[in-house]
């Protein structure tokens, strides 16, 4: 007899977004991830993929009740050519384990994922996550090859393939990213690497004025970071602490640090030359984090997004020329608000104070999205408490294309089977 809800191991009941309780089935095997959405699909009832739960409160509310599927014992990897530098592993794998495996090979998966070692790879590509290294090496779009998703009638479907030359058909693999998993259920995913870093060092520009100059001399610089990231003063002076160990060094305006990967010789002249295009703005280069120390730092930045308290955490997107005038309207907010800014992207994410009320709290965001749109960009909010997602604009402004994502949805899964609900514009 096939697996059911009622004979799969069985985890817990859980809320989502204080919707549920859901229960928490966990397969062990593709055929029963299949098996269960063929039964919510004959009882009418809803899907809610798991990974390492480090994203869930992102999204609106669900719709429906059904049963939440963790995802996290189907981990095997299931191909590591690593002369083709690509690897094929399940869902449920967690990105730290992934690089773990990769770099026993000197291979790696450029993308900071927060939270690595929690995360899976599936939950990190249902939501596009990425970090500071997004700037030099791009997003999970630009590394699945390959992809295989359970649909809605419970067949494991697949796209792409095991090899980077690969261009038959459509590109199905980047419609699943970012898609929340409302698509169908990532199941087995191929990807690119590249070969592991030499060296990687960070150096710290503090930056009290004309942060926009700065930007623009990075912009031009002969040297290739593979990261820009400016920082809040709050927060500046924290990652301080993890540097060269003193807070005599904070200081009252942005911290930009900027990241370069390679070998030792090349990253030497890259820190001596950026130290020389920036000489005659005033701004004094310092070298916190050099060959080998580096790490905690990187993941600091990484993590960020998911590791500070708060009542609401956002992601702002826009032209990167524009990136300035946002930093300092969020300066204007005072302690209510700390961020940091991946600057060559254009991409900022930040934390509203825990303490704040709703109505502080949609005081602030409410010009922040104006001037967010104003860059043709938007704002999403990757956590907020559930009570206040019908006050707030989770999904920022709304979207011209939500009747082509809606008609992809209806194609592709017209029972409502997958995630209902918690996408853009309620899909």
């Amino acid at each position: 007899m096939s697996p059911t809800v009622d004979t799969m191991a069985q985890q817990e009941q859980f809320f989502l977004d204080e919707f549920g309780p859901l229960l928490v089935v966990q397969p062990s095997t593709v055929a029963e991830v299949g098996d269960l959405v063929r039964q919510a699909a004959a009882e009418g009832t809803a899907i809610y993929p798991l990974g390492g739960r480090t994203m869930l409160n992102f999204g609106l509310p669900p719709t429906r009740p059904g049963v939440a599927v963790d995802m996290r014992q189907l981990n095997q990897v299931i191909d590591f050519p690593a002369r083709d530098m690509t690897i094929t592993v399940q869902a449920g794998i967690a990105v730290g384990r992934l690089q773990e495996i990769a770099a026993a090979e000197n291979l790696r998966l450029p993308v900071d994922v927060p939270f690595a070692t929690r995360a899976t790879i599936a939950g990190a590509i249902a939501t596009n996550a990425s970090g500071p290294r997004r700037f030099g090496f791009g997003t999970l779009r630009d590394y699945v090859i390959g992809i295989s998703v359970m649909n809605d009638e419970g067949q494991e479907t697949k796209a792409g393939g095991r090899v980077v030359k690969n261009v038959a058909g459509y590109d199905l693999c980047k419609l699943h990213v970012g898609a929340l998993g409302t698509l169908g259920i990532i199941t087995q995913v191929t990807l690119k690497l590249k070969p592991l870093a030499e060296h990687q060092t960070l150096v710290r520009l503090p930056c009290k004025k004309d942060l926009a100059a700065l930007l623009d001399r990075l912009h031009s610089s002969r040297t290739r970071p593979v990261l820009v990231t400016v920082l809040s003063p709050r927060l500046g002076a924290a990652l301080l602490q993890t540097g060269n160990g003193t807070s005599s060094a904070a200081n009252d305006g942005w911290l930009v640090v900027v990241g370069f990967e390679g070998g030792e010789e090349l990253i030497d002249w890259q820190v001596k030359q950026l130290e020389r295009e920036v000489g005659d703005l005033g701004i004094p280069l310092s070298c916190d984090w050099p060959h080998g120390a580096a790490d905690s730092a990187w993941r600091k930045l990484a993590d960020f997004p998911l590791s500070e308290p708060a009542s609401v955490t956002f992601e702002a997107n826009m032209l990167p020329s524009t990136t300035t005038a946002f930093c300092e309207a969020l300066n204007a907010c005072g302690d209510s608000v700390v961020y940091h800014a991946h600057a060559g992207n254009g991409i900022v994410e930040g934390h509203l104070e825990p303490a704040l009320t709703l109505d502080r709290a949609r005081l602030i965001l409410k010009p922040l999205l104006e001037l967010a749109v104003a860059a043709q960009g938007n704002i999403t909010l990757l956590r907020c408490p559930p009570a206040w997602k019908k006050d707030l604009s989770v999904w920022g402004n709304p979207r011209r294309d939500n009747w082509l994502m809606r008609t992809v949805k209806d194609k592709l899964d017209p029972n409502g089977l997958f995630n209902p609900g918690r996408f853009v514009a309620g899909i």
